[in-house]
């Protein structure tokens, strides 16, 4: 394999939803990009069958047929139980986002977008495992090495700028020494299939809010539970917790996790284990812009790569889409232009952008992990806001980041304000 067999304008490493979502909108602008994903497809994934409508957005803007026809299930909102009070929230009418949501397994989610990837014109290569970086005399990233195929035969790729959006690994940056911030959330989900036709057909994603851990005086954790149907029998369960508790790290989230359904109705069936459809799997959730820059040397950052989780839901797939066709963009007016400084200022544009749409909204978000870290506060939370239904409306507005920019509602407005004046992360 020669350097030149494999020369791209860029090259993606990892065809998750930011990576493909990248390759996607790089290739229908005629650039030539490489998708290199170290696995092959169909591939699980643990997080990511509920999608809200700010992911739908960006299916939308793939291209991608949403109908149930093409095999997607949709659901009209939230279901909040929490407080003694069980509550259904519609997703908000608005002229920025779908007013629906949808749910498909990540088995065939990621394989979808990979080939709507390869239909722009995108190349995408399976199995090929990057391993570091090439770089030049200065420092700069000029391409991948990489292992390929099942006899991890040695290859080297080059391209004069490089995406990664290699997930929560982070591999790649970390290559190039960007380490995650520990002062920026984390969180830990857990999730498990279970067989439950009570259940299966729901069109409301369910959230649970009261999470309580033995491992932790039956304390309320900052987090909550999920359920929702995948459309064939099968439900998806789990739970996702956040790193502002005292519980955090001490928590066995696996048996919190069963210790939940043991509380769901019995003809659910998740307190039986011969209804469970695989094992339960965990996975981290890097939020609010945990590793940083976005840009450097020829590199740009998407999705978990950078560290771009909601800290206020845990959403990623839809960040993760937003910057890699942010990403996109940027690429398409910095390979216009010469190498050297006009290219790199065009490039700057990218960590600048990101800031500037997402920097204030994280900044809010983690007070709010902060504040809910409190067993006291989430206790207050829960209790006195559930039973007011036009303040969790306002709250599902902030928490799912789904307003009009302009000629919105009071709501939209007051969390615009916020958002602006936050100080960026």
């Amino acid at each position: 394999m020669t350097a030149v067999e494999h020369d791209a304008n860029v090259i993606v490493v990892g065809a998750g939803p930011g990576g493909s979502a990248t390759a996607y909108h790089l290739a229908r602008h005629g650039v030539r990009v490489l998708l290199l994903e170290k696995t092959e497809f169909p591939r699980e994934k643990v997080c990511g069958d509920g999608l809200t409508p700010r992911a739908v957005r960006q299916l939308v803007r793939m291209g991608v047929d949403t109908s149930p026809e093409a095999g997607w299930l949709h659901n009209r909102g939230l279901r909040v139980i929490g407080g003694g009070v069980r509550l259904e929230l519609d997703w908000p009418e608005l002229a920025s986002f779908p007013n629906y949501g949808l749910v498909r397994t990540r088995l065939d989610f990621d394989d979808l977008l990979a080939q709507r990837a390869v239909a722009a014109g995108a190349k995408l290569r399976t199995s090929v495992n990057v391993l570091g970086p090439v770089l030049d005399g200065d420092g700069r990233v000029t391409g991948v090495e990489a292992e390929v195929g099942p006899g991890k035969e040695p290859a080297t790729f080059h391209a004069p700028l490089v995406v990664a959006a290699d997930g929560v690994s982070g591999r790649f940056p970390l290559a190039l020494g960007l380490a995650k911030r520990e002062d920026r959330p984390i969180g830990v989900a857990v999730r498990r299939y279970y067989r439950s036709p009570a259940k299966a057909d729901d069109n409301y994603l369910e959230s649970w809010l009261e999470l309580r851990s033995k491992d932790s005086g039956d304390n309320l954790l900052p987090g909550y539970g999920w359920i929702f149907g995948l459309g064939d029998g099968r439900v998806n369960v789990g739970l996702g917790v956040l790193n502002s508790s005292s519980a955090f790290g001490k928590t066995n989230y696996r048996r919190l996790l069963t210790d939940w359904l043991a509380n769901t109705p019995e003809d659910w069936g998740m307190t039986d284990e011969t209804n469970a459809d695989g094992p339960i799997l965990g996975a981290a959730l890097p939020m609010g812009f945990n590793r940083v820059p976005h840009y450097t040397r020829g590199v740009l950052l998407v999705g978990d790569s950078g560290g771009m989780v909601n800290p206020f839901n845990g959403e990623g797939i839809a960040y993760a889409m937003e910057s890699g066709e942010l990403a996109a963009e940027v690429m398409v007016q910095a390979l216009a232009r010469p190498a050297g400084p006009e290219r790199e200022r065009a490039l700057m544009a990218y960590p600048n952008e990101l800031k500037a749409r997402l920097g204030g909204y994280y900044r809010l978000g983690g007070i709010f992990v902060k504040l809910i870290g409190r067993p006291e506060i989430m206790r207050i939370a829960t209790k006195h806001g559930m039973p007011h239904p036009t303040l969790m409306r306002f709250v599902l507005k902030l928490l799912a980041n789904l307003t009009d920019p302009r000629g919105g509602d009071a709501m939209d407005r007051v969390i615009n304000a916020m958002t602006k004046a936050a100080p960026a992360v």
